[in-house]
């Protein structure tokens, strides 16, 4: 009976977070259908109250993103946690406070930039779908159910014990080595439109990926050693490096996240 439970919360984890992140596009993007919150519209309150409350809603998504994936935490958190849902815990909790950053989020008004040329704009809006749309592709060219949990829990019903997936070298990972983090960066930057206030949440979200970058390496060099090492040598972290190697690849390591790792 604990081995169907815990497959369902799986389940129900991995679901719910795609309904997040399309959720999540949807609210960037200004599409409110009528009755979701949007990242932008006029300011409501004090100005230093909305950034408060905005870097704040952006610094809580971002710590808990961050700590939970570290093995330390990990192995500190099972003790109360059971392993086989851990992963979808993670997903459940950031899917929470995802869903909170959206709904408390506090509109500020302004404009960074804004390209009226209808060309510029439908590039703009090319260069958005692709970010979102390369988030899921990178998760599925390594695992994409290992990355949200459902794996696990499928093998724990199974009765089948968790392994470490394999060292790989998968499309997009052969030519920069965070191609999730990439179509992140896209997604929260390519807008036709930057008001003052997406600035905030894509330079806070930006500023979360490349402080969570080198903790991440660091936890993939001690679990792959040299083959990662290797993979960071001759792959480019963001951007392709001159002369990248196809022999060299990824890690579909469980330390990987939407980033969300969403």
């Amino acid at each position: 009976m604990q081995r169907k439970l815990f497959f369902m919360y799986g389940v129900a984890a991995h679901v719910m977070f795609l309904g997040v992140y399309a959720w999540m596009a949807a609210f960037v993007g200004n599409f409110s259908f009528g009755f979701l919150p949007t990242i932008d519209g006029p300011r409501e309150g004090p100005f230093w109250t909305a950034v408060f409350v905005d870097l704040g809603l952006i610094a809580l998504f971002g710590v808990q993103h961050s700590v939970m994936a570290r093995p330390t935490f990990k192995r500190w958190w099972t003790q109360y946690v059971p392993e086989p849902i851990e992963r979808s815990t993670y997903v459940m909790i950031s899917n929470v406070l995802m869903i909170l950053l959206m709904v408390l989020w506090r509109p500020l008004g302004g404009s960074v930039w804004d390209i009226s040329d209808p060309a510029g704009r439908l590039f703009a809006h090319g260069l958005f779908a692709f970010g979102w749309l390369l988030v899921p592709a990178a998760s599925l060219m390594i695992n994409h159910f290992d990355l949200f949990g459902t794996r696990q829990v499928w093998l724990h019903l199974k009765g089948t014990a968790y392994s470490h997936l394999a060292f790989r070298t998968p499309m997009a990972y052969r030519v920069v080595r965070h191609p999730l983090y990439v179509g992140w960066l896209v997604a929260l930057w390519a807008t036709p439109t930057m008001t003052l206030t997406h600035l905030i949440l894509a330079a806070g979200l930006s500023a979360y990926i490349f402080i969570a970058i080198p903790f991440e390496e660091r936890n993939l060099v001690e679990h792959y050693g040299e083959q990662y090492e290797s993979y960071r040598r001759n792959v480019g972290g963001l951007v392709p490096k001159i002369g990248w190697r196809r022999s060299i690849g990824t890690t579909t390591s469980d330390d990987y996240a939407v980033e969300p790792k969403a």
